[in-house]
């Protein structure tokens, strides 16, 4: 498998992991790691299904992105990691009903162009 075809696995693993996570801390609530509060709070998370499948498919992104460290040079692959910051921030708008500024999107303008010279390079 190429790298860059693993590295476009890993970051769409992580970015749905990462979007499940939202997902299931949005149903848990807030959580409260103070006293007594910390270890109910910490097993309702754990328990909810959005946040295993999250971690599940974070941990699977993982093991993509070791196929990419084993086959490029960390100083191209790690920048590239980047593009996961433009899919999340429009599958948030998309998904999660989140607000979506102008300074978010130059920010995303500013790591496309980044991650076009990284490619070039």
């Amino acid at each position: 498998m190429s790298p860059i075809v693993a590295l476009l696995i890993a970051i769409s693993f992580s970015v749905c992991g990462e979007m499940l996570l939202k997902v299931g801390m949005n149903q848990v609530g807030n959580l409260d790691l103070t006293g007594m509060h910390a270890i109910p709070t910490l097993i309702r998370a754990f328990t909810t299904p959005a946040v295993l499948i999250g971690f599940i498919l974070i941990f699977g992104g993982s093991l993509f992105w070791l196929s990419v460290l084993s086959k490029a040079h960390l100083s191209w692959a790690y920048p590239m990691l980047s593009m996961s910051y433009i899919l999340v921030v429009f599958l948030s708008a998309w998904l999660l009903n989140e607000p979506v500024t102008a300074w978010r999107i130059a920010g995303v303008l500013t790591i496309i162009a980044g991650v076009f010279m990284v490619y070039r390079s």
